[in-house]
């Protein structure tokens, strides 16, 4: 395997990419379908966090957060005016900050919140809104102060939104659709034209342009998930963990793509398959969209442990340890996949 011929063979597979339709189709679908939700949902133009203060003691902290550009403050007279504003969801979350905070704060004491959060707001604003005020109670003391927050939900309460519900399926769709239908249709295409034929009686090895249109799909699917994630405003609080699971599965996806692409003749019976796979590839997503299925279920699907994790760090703010089990089960069924497609590259050889 030669890292030269892998690259020239990748810059061949970018210049001619973009003229098949499999390729514009993986990039326009999930974007079309994406803004479609959005619309639908009212989440495309969704302004920022809300956050609603009522101060009882001249806090510094209401004017370090006016002056943050990722949440929207608005100051409050009364706590029955600020709640008001929080169950009517003109703000997602209100606070109010008792006398002698800032003091509490300086002395390294524990302090407490009385925090109302609206029953609709959305999953990413109720975990941005506290990390912010966490932080904000870290600055202002000049130290880690515990800070405990005592939630009240007002309003009608909704468990998981619709908007928060379709984006495992939009995720899914776009890391899937690049990495399983470009790698296999190029394949494919070579076998069917004989070229494939010709480039390996050259010091092309099948090790090198299975490498080179395995690595489009995993560029094209990595792109595309953060792409979504962008227009969804959903990359939480640790956006690189994301885009390692993100990678993650663009591998899986590219590594089926790339023994469909192998073992099956031409496109018909590709698209077959494809319909017949999109039960066993997509039913975590169509599981998570409905919380009275019995959520284990998931969890038979090779999916489920990419789906998963991606749900916990953009939804629920959740760090390496929320995610480290699904994240290794992930990796692991990229390593047993990774030694099927080398098997059936030799074999491919052979032939």
């Amino acid at each position: 395997m030669s890292l030269k011929r892998v690259s020239v063979l990748l810059g061949k597979e970018f210049l001619h990419g973009p003229k098949n339709y499999i390729f514009v189709f993986a990039i326009v679908y999930p974007i079309v379908i994406s803004l479609v939700f959005s619309l639908v949902f009212g989440t495309l133009f969704t302004d920022k966090p809300k956050l609603g203060i009522v101060d009882e003691g001249n806090s510094q902290l209401v004017v370090m957060s006016q002056e943050l550009d990722s949440v929207i403050t608005k100051e409050y007279s009364t706590v029955s005016g600020m709640r008001q504003a929080v169950q009517s969801g003109a703000v997602d979350m209100g606070i109010v900050l008792p006398e002698g905070f800032d003091d509490a704060v300086s002395r390294g004491e524990k302090v407490g919140i009385e925090a109302y959060i609206w029953g609709e707001s959305l999953a990413k604003n109720r975990t941005i809104l506290p990390v912010t005020i966490a932080n904000l109670v870290r600055e202002l003391g000049g130290q880690d102060v515990p800070v405990e927050i005592e939630s009240v939900i007002l309003g009608d309460e909704v468990s998981i939104p619709w908007s928060d519900r379709l984006l495992p399926l939009i995720v899914l769709m776009a890391v899937f659709l690049g990495g399983l239908m470009l790698p296999p249709t190029s394949l494919i295409n070579e076998k069917q034209k004989n070229t494939l034929e010709a480039l390996v009686v050259t010091p092309t090895t099948i090790g090198d342009v299975f490498l080179a249109k395995g690595l489009l799909g995993v560029i094209l699917s990595l792109a595309m998930g953060m792409v979504i994630l962008i227009l969804n405003s959903a990359f939480g609080a640790e956006p690189l963990l994301l885009v390692v699971v993100l990678a993650l599965g663009a591998i899986m996806a590219v590594e089926l793509g790339l023994l469909s692409g192998a073992l099956i003749k031409d496109i018909t019976t590709l698209f077959a398959l494809w319909k017949f796979a999109g039960i066993l590839l997509f039913g975590p997503a169509l599981i998570y969209m409905f919380p009275q299925i019995p959520q284990w279920i998931g969890r038979v699907f090779p999916t489920y442990y990419f789906i998963q994790p991606i749900v916990d760090i953009s939804q629920r703010g959740g760090g390496w340890p929320d995610i480290a089990l699904n994240v290794s089960v992930l990796a692991g069924l990229n390593l047993v996949l990774a030694g099927i497609v080398v098997f059936v590259a030799r074999k491919t050889m052979r032939y």
